[in-house]
């Protein structure tokens, strides 16, 4: 099973491109759950989340939806958190895990979280803290891509994210490989020339090509007969960029998968 989403839905620029006009923030989730069945939380990332907030996404969606929830960064950027935070940011999550709509946390880590010993104990640590819970892991840092990273997100049951990103010495490229039964894709662009040097969101303002998204298929194909089940989600956001991009990769799944 392949779904297909995006990073975030509350933006003010998709309104026009995506979300009528007049639209109020708090409808935004309903209106965007109507044409997708999957969305990544970013706003756990910024602030630790409440228990309010995902009980209202969960009266917001149908019983399909399912949400990716990013981990915040205190554990993954600042790493100043521990054991009852994250029991914390697992209670939050309550509302969700009860009628069946999370479906995992997304821990993005920055280029300085290096591969070395330290950080693959964090990982350990992260896998004991968040026990029992389906953890998908997106490094951006090259030097991870190696047969012991694999070996050891196998091990802890952690899932890789495969990421679509610029051409750019040091970041990962693209990796297609999958290390749990959930397979995960984000597209964030290939904006190189703003992925260092542009102000707020401007590294993800990016439309991709039909043909940059079929490249994508056969990477796709192979994720998901690996693993049973596949998300790809869009964080190409600017202007309502990653609605339309996410619109043509289910129309290229549904005519050639």
């Amino acid at each position: 099973m392949i779904n297909i989403g995006t990073a975030g839905y509350s933006y003010k620029d998709w309104i026009g491109p995506f979300y009528p006009e007049g639209i109020k923030p708090g409808d935004m989730l309903e209106y965007y759950s109507n044409h997708f069945s999957f969305v990544e939380v970013n706003s756990s990332y910024y602030h630790m989340p409440r228990l309010r907030l995902f009980e209202g996404m969960d009266t917001k969606t149908p019983d399909d939806f399912k949400f990716a929830v990013k981990l915040f960064k205190g554990f993954t950027h600042e790493k100043n958190m521990d054991r009852e935070n994250a029991n914390k940011f697992l209670y939050s999550l309550q509302p969700i895990v009860r009628s069946g709509k999370f479906l995992c946390l997304l821990i993005q880590f920055p280029y300085s979280f290096h591969f070395n010993q330290n950080n693959m104990d964090y990982l350990k640590t992260l896998r004991d803290w968040f026990e029992d819970t389906q953890i998908n892991v997106e490094f951006r840092n090259r030097k991870w891509i190696n047969e012991r990273t694999i070996e050891l997100l196998k091990k802890e049951n952690l899932g890789f994210v495969c990421v679509d990103e610029p051409d750019i010495k040091g970041l990962v490229g693209k990796v297609a490989v999958s290390t749990t039964n959930l397979a995960y894709v984000r597209m964030h662009g290939k904006n190189r020339k703003a992925w260092y040097n542009g102000k707020g969101n401007e590294r993800y303002d990016y439309m991709y090509s039909r043909e940059e998204l079929f490249d994508w298929l056969p990477r796709v194909r192979e994720l998901d007969m690996s693993s049973g089940y596949t998300v790809i989600s869009f964080n190409n956001h600017p202007i309502g960029k990653a609605i339309e991009s996410a619109r043509i990769m289910r129309e290229l799944l549904t005519t050639f998968i």
